[in-house]
């Protein structure tokens, strides 16, 4: 995996090879089911029309969701829209503290290659400290998790509200 840092501390990138195929790694952040295998414990989706996605519909542009992780009570969520689901190899959300959160599949060396990038982050110096660094170290752990769930099944997440201060949730 490598992870960019520019210096403005407003976006990161992280990159991670995946041996997989392009539609189960797309399927994986572009479904709500496929964000609950490796990312979430719920996961969310809604059309304009207030339809829920069920877990193996994609993403849609537009869309609208609900989310909440492993290892955190509910009161610890997250809301936003979804600004780009191209069906292919491209997905985006808003995410925490206003900022975008982008998926791009690819290939690169004959592997597929996961980035992401958190963009639109603020640069004072609490947001610097506790949600650029907070998110780009939940961002790592969760991308390894999505590697090992997609290459042999073994999901690392920490499933216990109970069991505080792991870097696995």
């Amino acid at each position: 995996m490598s992870c960019s840092l520019p210096t403005g501390f407003n976006e990161f990138k992280l990159r991670v090879n995946i041996k997989t195929t392009f539609e189960k790694a797309y399927k994986s952040i572009a479904t709500p089911g496929g964000l609950e295998s490796w990312f979430l414990r719920t996961a969310l989706f809604q059309d304009i029309d207030s339809n829920i996605r069920s877990a193996h519909e994609f993403i849609r542009n537009k869309d609208i969701y609900s989310m909440t992780w492993y290892g955190y009570p509910d009161v610890v969520s997250e809301k936003g829209r979804v600004l780009l689901a191209n069906g292919e190899n491209e997905f985006s959300i808003t995410f925490s503290n206003a900022s975008h959160v982008h998926f791009r599949i690819y290939e690169e060396q004959g592997e597929i290659i996961v980035e992401l990038t958190e963009d639109n982050l603020p640069t004072d110096d609490e947001t610097k400290l506790k949600h650029y660094v907070s998110d780009l170290k939940g961002w790592t752990f969760y991308l390894v998790n999505l590697k090992s769930v997609l290459e042999g099944g073994l999901d690392l997440r920490n499933r216990r509200e109970e069991l505080k201060d792991v870097i696995t949730s």
